[in-house]
């Protein structure tokens, strides 16, 4: 059975991307220095066995430790990813909670380092780590 309760802190995603409108709805929750993702699984997110897609979690990973550069810099520049790790160490299924919750562990003026927990009800289901490049905004 399909559970709908969104967890408390969790609020409607803040921005909008065409890469990740077929997975809305996307949900976010903003701490001072980082910015959390979360998503209620569905048939789109999965692959042919009905599990969660890699793509998803690597994606979404790459998201919020963005994001997290960014919250953690206080939105003053925009950030692209350098590299991306993802170590996969479980599962998930339609209708779980999937939580991306980042940690950025240095900012600099031309890198910032991130890394991320990515679990399904609680378990850990991936960690990742990223490294993004500073691009200062356009005008």
């Amino acid at each position: 059975m399909m559970t709908t309760d969104i967890p408390e802190g969790f609020e409607p995603h803040f921005r909008k991307s065409p890469f990740t409108d077929p997975w809305e709805p996307l949900y976010s929750k903003r701490t001072d220095k980082a910015v959390f993702m979360g998503l209620r699984l569905a048939k789109a997110h999965t692959n042919a066995r009905g599990l969660i897609h890699g793509g998803l979690i690597a994606s979404l990973a790459d998201n919020a430790m963005g994001y997290s550069c960014a919250q953690a810099t206080g939105w003053t520049t925009s950030f692209v990813t350098v590299s991306l790790a993802v170590d996969y160490v479980g599962s998930a299924s339609i209708g779980q909670w999937l939580t991306v919750e980042c940690e950025v562990i240095k900012t600099g003026s031309t890198l910032c380092f991130a890394q991320s927990l990515i679990s399904s009800d609680d378990a850990v289901i991936a960690r990742a780590n990223g490294t993004f490049r500073v691009v200062p905004k356009k005008e």
